[in-house]
C-alpha cells in the first residue's frame, strides 16, 4: 500500500531479538533491552508477517540484536518464507555462529544475506566487536557454499578508525561476486554526538572517479550502486546523513518486543501488542493507519536523541 506522500511501502524489517553474540562500539548497550522472555514468539513473528504481505509487503528482512541467537530461526523462516505474495526474504546477521546454520537457513527458505564485518584486522575487529573475525570469514565462505546470492558485506564507515580500509572492501568486489555497502555513522544511540567519527560518502565517491554507477537491483534500496573495470562484484554507499533517500524510503520496522516504527530517524513508535493478541482483523487497521502517518523525513540532521540503540530497533 501506498503512504499519504505516495511512497509504495513494500519492505518489512523484522527484528527477531534485541540479543546479540557482539557488542558493536556503535550499535549496543545492554541497558533497557528486551528480555528473552518478552520477545514475540515465532507464531507472532509470522502472523504479523503474514498480515504486512496481506497489506502489500513484497520483501522481508530478519533483523536483530543476532537472529541467529532464536532457537526457534528455522521455524520463523520456513513460516514466512512459505507466506503467499512474499517475493523475498532476507537476513542481516554478524555471522559469528553462520557457519553452522548457512545451508540449513537456505533449504528453509532464505534467501539474501548481509554480513556486518568494518575492517579486516582481527585484532581491530575484536576491539570494536569483542568477536572472532574468523567466523565471520568462515560464515562468509559457508554462505557462498550453500548458494546464497548476493552476499553483502556491510561496513560502517568510521573516520580514524576503519576509513584505511577503504580502497581494501573495494577491492574485494574485484575477484568475488560480494557486494560491499559502505554505510555512514548514524546519530543513533551509541552513535548520537560521536560526529568526529563520521565520514560522507559522497566525498569518498568523488575521490574515486574510476567507479561506475549501477542501477539499483531492488525498487527503494538505499544504496548507490557502483562497479569498476574488471570488478565481479558491487560497491554500494548508503548515505542517510549527506545524501537522504526519505523520498523513495519504501519501509517499516517491526521490533522483537512488538513495537512498530515507520521512520529509522524518529522516535515514534507505536506498540502492537494489543492487536495481536485480537489477530488479524485487529491488526490490519492499526498497521494500514502506520503506514498512511509514516512522515516524509528522518530527522537525523537535526540532533534528534534516540531512545533505542540500534541492537534494539533492528538493523
Amino acid at each position: 500500500m501506498k503512504d499519504s506522500f505516495g511512497r509504495q511501502i513494500d519492505y518489512l524489517r523484522l527484528s527477531l531479538t534485541e540479543r546479540c553474540t557482539l557488542r558493536c562500539t556503535y550499535c549496543r548497550v545492554d541497558e533497557g533491552l528486551c528480555p528473552k522472555s518478552a520477545e514475540l514468539s515465532a507464531e507472532e513473528l509470522i502472523l504479523l508477517a503474514q498480515v504486512c504481505v496481506e497489506l502489500g509487503i513484497e520483501r522481508i528482512r530478519l533483523t536483530g540484536g543476532e537472529p541467529l541467537l532464536r532457537k526457534d530461526l528455522l521455524q520463523i523462516v520456513r513460516g514466512i518464507a512459505s507466506l503467499p505474495g512474499l517475493k523475498d526474504l532476507s537476513m542481516t546477521t554478524n555471522a559469528q555462529m553462520l557457519a553452522e546454520m548457512a545451508a540449513d537457513l537456505k533449504e528453509a527458505g532464505l534467501k539474501r544475506l548481509n554480513i556486518s564485518m568494518d575492517t579486516f584486522k582481527p585484532a581491530l575487529f575484536h576491539q570494536l566487536t569483542g568477536g572472532s573475525l574468523q567466523k565471520v570469514l568462515d560464515g562468509i565462505q559457508a554462505a557462498i557454499a550453500a548458494g546464497f546470492d548476493p552476499i553483502k558485506i556491510n561496513v560502517v564507515l568510521m573516520r580514524g578508525v576503519n576509513d584505511s580500509e577503504i580502497d581494501d572492501f573495494i577491492n574485494l568486489t574485484a575477484k568475488h561476486e560480494i557486494d560491499v555497502r559502505f554505510i555512514e555513522y548514524m546519530p543513533i544511540g551509541c552513535g548520537n554526538g560521536s560526529h568526529e567519527l563520521r565520514l560522507n560518502n559522497q566525498e569518498l565517491i568523488a575521490a574515486r572517479p574510476w567507479l561506475m554507477p549501477l542501477p539499483p537491483r531492488l525498487h527503494g534500496q538505499p544504496s548507490s550502486d557502483y562497479t569498476f573495470e574488471g570488478a565481479l562484484g558491487r560497491v554500494g554507499f548508503i548515505s542517510p546523513i549527506s545524501h537522504a533517500f526519505c523520498s523513495d524510503c519504501n519501509r517499516i520496522r517491526i521490533m522483537s518486543d512488538g513495537a512498530l516504527r515507520t521512520c529509522l530517524g524518529r522516535d515514534d513508535e507505536i506498540s502492537l501488542r494489543e492487536a495481536l493478541v485480537e489477530g488479524k482483523d485487529a491488526l490490519k487497521p492499526v498497521i494500514r493507519q502506520a503506514i498512511l502517518d509514516k512522515p516524509r523525513c528522518h530527522l537525523f540532521n537535526q540532533e534528534v536523541l534516540e531512545q533505542r540503540n540500534m541492537s534494539r530497533i533492528g538493523g
